[in-house]
């Protein structure tokens, strides 16, 4: 008889093997505060980027446009919450999303527009927007400003 060998892991969902439960989100170290910051500064426009693609990849493409439009935000957004472990690394990639949106939503003197009344584009608008405030409410390691720490776990 043979004995019995390690006890084999317990499966893990897809969505805790790529983005870890919330015990061990919670339980990573945050980076110095001059590394934050220096994120937060590549931050923004990085989420103005991903905007102003977004608003031109989700026209191009109808159906699949917008969803690779909306993972490319959620990616933005989440991966600024993870890299900093604070809500406002989720907040200022957001804050350049939104500002790209308002410089292309505005028409042209010519008449062209970049964003039009269509269920694509506002899909995309709504569910960008409910992505950022989704990723700027998930429970980090800090406070909402940097360097302030957060409620005791």
């Amino acid at each position: 008889m043979t004995p019995p060998g390690p006890a084999r892991p317990a499966r893990r969902s897809i969505p805790a093997a790529v983005l870890g439960t919330r015990d061990e989100r919670l339980k990573e170290t945050q980076p110095p505060r001059a590394a934050r910051i220096a994120v937060y500064v590549l931050l923004f426009p990085l989420g103005f980027a991903v905007s102003v693609c977004g608003a031109f990849v989700q026209a191009l493409w109808p159906p699949v446009g917008v969803l690779l439009a909306l993972a490319a935000t959620a990616a933005t957004f989440y991966g600024g919450l993870r890299v900093t472990g604070t809500r406002l690394g989720a907040a200022v990639p957001a804050g350049g999303w939104f500002l790209a949106l308002l410089l292309v939503m505005v028409p042209r003197p010519e008449g062209d527009n970049v964003l039009w009344t269509n269920a694509t584009s506002l899909a995309w608008l709504f569910a960008g927007s409910i992505l950022g405030v989704i990723c700027a409410t998930l429970p980090t390691r800090a406070g909402w400003f940097p360097g302030v720490a957060g409620p005791p776990r």
